[in-house]
């Protein structure tokens, strides 16, 4: 075959088409291309396995899953670049197509399962085993997969240009930029080596903060303590380069909804009574004039973003309904035969998804085996099951569009927010059907890892198929292969709990930490005795959602800012700045243009070069590998020192960007 020459990503590819104008991806959708082979499924699957292995250690130890897409797309292109492979573009994204199942698969198996082994340490007739950890990560996945297919035009097509996806631009760039070689791959890998040292330092040495905070200053930590105002803003270059990527709207929207919760609601509720406190979060026991704002952020104001998120997620749903309502129909009309073999063949290479007909047929199989699952494997009795399924069955396919619609805006999938909402709701309705104590908890954990999983597969899999969208790979070929490679990352995730909890345990001394498992066992344990949920502060996320819409502003951008900590929300913030400065500097469109790519050449490079050293850094600490300096972190001069690299950090990205000339 002769080799296609790669010229980078098609002008129109982030912007929105005029009338009549047509995106056509880098490999033409007239012609066939290599993608499904031995060496790109076994790679796929020996990247699955590794990184799956990888993340379940880290994320259990340090608390963070990392995304495992970037690294892998470095890892394919640096394999087909050794061994001089031509043509490895549609290779490659089904390679990273299939080994980015090991960090979904991950999150959605961590977030929940491990839950059940705390509690078994306080209720041990609760009972854990393989089968139940591989079987709900397995099953969430498939959900996930079939359940995001009938949306996929919809997000990758439809709406081209109107999302930003800046985790598939940065996968997309590296693949791309891996391929095209020389010059033009230069700003990418420059500001990779860039972007992944400076995070590698911070990360592993500690050479300054990696957060900047109000409390370093004269009177900072007295407002925090007695007013509950803290600022905060994470120095990371990755985080930097996810802002400009994700562009100025969405970034203020985002801060917009943060700057509520930190400068608004948490000062505001420990000037409340305590009646009031108790009545916002029943489960609450203290007072809040004693706690930290990140505390109150935690136990209260969070729930609020949750609630958002939820009904953001309705909202979602409802402006969707055409969309699904057609995909329902296309279903039908395909099991009645009104569909020919002709009609699929008319459809472009590019857009050709897996059957219809099939989708339906796999979507009935996963959940009549996620019913029997959870009939033998858990319930024992035909009712609880009954309505379990159904609870996993509505929730997973509601929440779908919403984690594909998080992932495209800010490259976040607030999934552990969606999975607390599923606890509590599978918690009240289950305890409503008679089942509660700790049956209860292990039937309500495990639809949770069900849905946790299946969101996580939603979000992360549209990912993958933006990215062959943007390049012209064969949609039903990397939904097909997707399966394999969720099935041998459920695999390798159940045996890596079981073994990471035989060899250290999640409670007691030198315990794995778990956060988000901690919490979720946290909020089930209560509910399951009765305690009440904070529904209030889910009300009134859900009253900011609906009067957001109401005016027409983006409800869920809004929600994730309630929901995600604000040092991660501050520099999304910064990052949209930059992209609004380096793009209209010029009174040459075509010269705003041509830096505003620069730019997301060099925020792709921090995103992967961050990416891949965090995973670096994380597998350092986790061997007790330990360099920093835990002292001179907690002194004001590593934050002052963090600020100064920071600012360094985005004049070095100013000044990349409005370098390039108009002739170039």
């Amino acid at each position: 075959m002769e080799e296609e020459k790669i010229t980078g990503l098609p002008e129109n590819a982030h912007r929105e088409l005029k009338e009549g104008e047509e995106y056509k991806p880098i490999l033409p959708a007239e012609k066939v291309f290599p993608e499904v082979n031995f060496r790109s499924v076994s790679t796929g699957l020996l990247m699955a396995v590794l990184f799956s292995a990888a993340a379940a250690y880290l994320g259990l130890k340090v608390g963070q899953v990392f995304e495992a897409a970037i690294p892998i797309a470095i890892i394919a292109v640096g394999l087909s670049s050794a061994a001089k492979r031509k043509n490895a573009l549609g290779e490659n994204v089904i390679i990273q197509s299939i080994g980015a199942s090991s960090g979904v698969i991950v999150a959605g198996a961590i977030f929940t399962l491990p839950a059940l082994y705390i509690l078994q340490a306080k209720y041990p007739d609760i009972s854990v085993n393989f089968i139940q950890v591989f079987l709900s990560s397995l099953l969430g996945g498939v959900l996930g997969i079939l359940f995001l297919i009938p949306f996929r035009k919809y997000f990758v097509s439809d709406m081209h240009g109107k999302y930003p996806f800046p985790e598939a631009t940065a996968t997309t760039q590296v693949l791309v930029s891996g391929e095209k070689g020389g010059d033009q791959a230069k700003p990418l890998i420059i500001a990779g080596i860039i972007g992944g040292l400076y995070d590698f330092i911070v990360a592993t040495f500690g050479a300054w903060a990696e957060v900047f905070t109000s409390r370093i200053l004269p009177f900072g930590e007295q407002i925090a303590e007695k007013a509950k105002l803290v600022f905060k803003v994470n120095v990371g270059a990755a985080v930097l380069g996810l802002g400009y990527i994700v562009g100025l709207k969405y970034a203020a929207i985002i801060c917009a909804g943060s700057a509520l919760i930190w400068f608004v609601v948490i000062p505001v509720l420990p000037l409340l009574n305590d009646q009031i406190i108790h009545l916002l979060n029943p489960a609450f026991q203290g007072t809040l004039a004693a706690m930290s704002p990140e505390i109150i952020f935690r136990d209260f104001a969070r729930h609020i973003g949750i609630g958002g998120i939820a009904m953001a997620g309705i909202i979602g749903v409802a402006k969707s309904w055409k969309i699904i309502t057609n995909a329902v129909g296309l279903a039908a009309k395909e099991l009645k035969g009104g569909t020919k073999s002709l009609d699929q063949q008319k459809i472009k290479r590019t857009q050709r998804d897996i059957s219809m007909k099939i989708i339906i047929f796999g979507i009935i199989v996963a959940l009549l085996a996620t019913f029997l699952f959870f009939y033998f494997g858990v319930v024992g009795n035909l009712t609880h099951a009954v309505v379990g399924i159904l609870v996993i069955g509505i929730i997973a396919f509601l929440f779908t569009t919403v984690a594909a619609n998080a992932i495209a805006i800010v490259g976040t999938n607030p999934v552990s927010g969606m999975t607390l909402m599923t606890l509590i709701l599978s918690s009240v309705i289950m305890v409503a059907v008679g089942l509660k104590g700790t049956a209860g908890m292990t039937a309500s954990l495990i639809m949770g890892g069900v849905v946790c999983t299946a969101l996580s597969m939603a979000g992360g899999f549209i990912t993958d198929l933006k990215i062959g969208y943007w390049i012209g790979s064969t949609p039903a070929k990397q939904e097909s292969w997707k399966f394999l490679g969720t099935l041998v990352s459920a695999a390798t995730v159940g045996g890596v709990i079981m073994i990471l909890n035989k060899t250290y345990g999640f409670t007691g001394e030198n315990a794995l930490v778990a956060p988000q498992a901690n919490a979720m066992a946290a909020v089930i344990e209560p509910l399951m005795s009765g305690v009440g949920a904070p529904w209030l502060l889910y009300g009134i996320g859900a009253m900011i959602a609906l009067t957001l819409n109401f005016f027409n502003i983006p409800a869920l951008a809004f929600a994730l800012g309630m929901f995600i900590p604000l040092e991660l929300n501050v520099p999304l913030l910064v990052g949209g700045l930059v992209n609004w400065y380096v793009s209209g500097r010029s009174s040459s469109k075509e010269l705003n243009r041509l830096r505003q790519e620069k730019g997301t050449l060099i925020a792709s490079g921090f995103i992967a070069g961050g990416a891949l050293m965090g995973v670096v850094s994380a597998a350092l600490r986790f061997a007790g590998i330990q360099f920093s300096n835990e002292s001179w972190l907690h002194q004001s001069g590593s934050e002052w020192l963090a600020l100064l690299m920071y600012v360094l950090l985005i004049l070095y990205f100013i000044w990349d960007s409005l370098r390039i000339k108009e002739n170039k």
